[in-house]
């Protein structure tokens, strides 16, 4: 593109006489010949860098060429005009505009073939030029929406439906619309909220079809779109979401982000997610979606392994008053709070009929972890009270099976949830630690320390009592 160069003359005169002559020319179909006397003397305005009068030229070369119905002319006039010696971005930008308006247009009244030629001429026409990058990023999102639209097809075959998503995730994720400085952030979000919908469709759609027991690391699996999909949620900025203009992002974004989150099992994180979704006024404002996230918050919640940032947030929940409307799901939070001993058939009975009916629950993976998670709370509970008990009667106590107990006991001392050492000859499970010498002389030391506070207290006490009945006795 050429520098900024001072106007050396003013072209104005000379176009207001030369449109309407090759206006005239191109309804006597004698559209070549217009053109030519219009790139006549838009290489004049050009060199003398007039840049209305080129600008003004350039529209109404595509102009003509449109009205005529000459798509294949229209394409390469756009080519030529692009790159032009010493053409100016402002006339490259006008043009790519005009032609991008044209599209719906054009897709309607002459069909799809029409339209992917002049997509592809503006794509061509704007790559590797920063400063088309937004009209670039809206063709090409164009584009890739003709792709998935071919997906979804009524009578596609299943390698098509791959190919035409594969393509449309493919056009969309090559643009890095975060580094943008010309498109809006609303724009920009959108971009790539639209980047992860079609990577996480692309994960399921290939993770689908790789079988069960291979599982979600086989080769072929959408692993990869699934990564990627998590690295497009950290580019959005939330607390643009938070604005209330952007609701509608904020909402989309985070049901993707739940969709990334359910495939990783990563329930605590969903909690977090829905958890924004309930803070949303919108959401508040209706009764029943209010409901809905907030039992999902719940669910996910106690879904999620137990550590410092999950205890901490179950707590919270609990003591918040909107919880305490939904009765049944209140009762559950309670018995994951209460350090006591929750034996799952009674779980099982009392929650089992309303919680399998849900989306959540329905997921036998899922019924099966709140199951682990039941199992984990008692272990949790009977390391409390217990210093040693008997593997028979902690088997009892958690209603599982001698190996089943192992294996629990095993993967909470391996994440350090407790402590525990398993002798299986004499089948005892010991929850204490054996204290070194220095340990028990820290804790000598403490309790006399807090003996000897007591005496001191006890003493200043006695005198003090001493003193006020000498007094009264004098």
């Amino acid at each position: 593109m050429a520098e900024v160069r001072k106007q050396e003359k003013d072209f104005t005169k000379e176009v207001d006489e030369l449109l309407p002559e090759t206006s005239a020319l191109s309804e006597s179909v004698q559209l070549s010949d217009a053109l030519e006397r219009l790139l006549a003397l838009e290489k004049q305005t050009r060199n003398a860098n007039d840049l209305p009068s080129t600008t003004r030229l350039a529209k109404a070369a595509l102009e003509l060429c449109h009205e005529s119905r000459d798509y294949t002319q229209l394409n390469s006039t756009i080519s030529l005009l692009s790159k032009k010696h010493g053409q100016l971005k402002v006339v490259v930008q006008a043009i790519v505009e005009q032609a991008i308006s044209w599209l719906p247009g054009i897709r309607e009244e002459q069909g799809v073939e029409k339209w992917l030629e002049l997509v592809e001429t503006l794509r061509s026409v704007t790559e590797g030029k920063i400063f088309l990058e937004t009209p670039r990023a809206r063709v090409t999102l164009a584009l890739s929406h003709y792709h998935e639209t071919l997906s979804k097809a009524p009578n596609a075959l299943a390698a098509t439906i791959k190919e035409a998503l594969q393509t449309a995730s493919d056009l969309l994720s090559d643009l890095q619309v975060e580094t943008y400085s010309s498109m809006e952030r609303r724009e920009k979000t959108e971009f790539i909220l639209e980047q992860m919908r079609l990577l996480i469709a692309v994960a399921r759609l290939k993770d689908a079809e790789v079988p069960v027991k291979q599982g979600k690391n086989a080769l072929g699996s959408g692993e990869p779109e699934w990564v990627k999909a998590k690295v497009g949620g950290r580019k959005v900025n939330e607390s643009f979401l938070k604005e209330k203009a952007n609701e509608d992002l904020k909402l989309k974004y985070y049901d993707l982000m739940i969709q990334q989150a359910l495939h990783q099992s990563a329930y605590l994180e969903v909690a977090k997610h829905y958890e924004k979704v309930w803070d949303t006024p919108s959401i508040k404002e209706d009764e029943s979606k209010s409901r809905a996230a907030l039992e999902h918050i719940v669910y996910y919640v106690v879904l999620a392994p137990h550590d410092n940032e999950q205890s901490d947030m179950l707590h919270h929940l609990f003591v918040n008053p909107a919880l305490e409307k939904l009765e049944l799901h209140y009762n559950l939070v309670k018995s994951f709070v209460t350090r006591e001993l929750m034996r799952w058939p009674g779980i099982e009975s009392l929650y089992g009929p309303f919680l399998r009916t849900t989306p959540v629950f329905s997921v036998s993976k899922q019924w099966e972890d709140l199951h682990t998670r039941v199992v984990e709370h008692n272990v949790r509970v009977v390391a409390q009270y217990y210093t040693r008990i008997t593997l028979s009667r902690l088997t009892v106590l958690l209603d599982l099976t001698p190996q089943q107990t192992e294996e629990t006991l095993a993967r909470l001392v391996v994440s350090h949830t407790i402590w525990a050492r398993v002798d299986r000859p004499a089948g005892i499970v010991n929850f204490r630690s054996k204290r070194g010498a220095e340990d028990v002389m820290n804790d000598w030391s403490s309790d006399m320390q807090k003996l000897l506070g007591l005496v001191e207290k006890t003493w200043i006490g006695m005198n003090a009592a001493q003193a006020a009945q000498s007094r009264i006795k004098a």
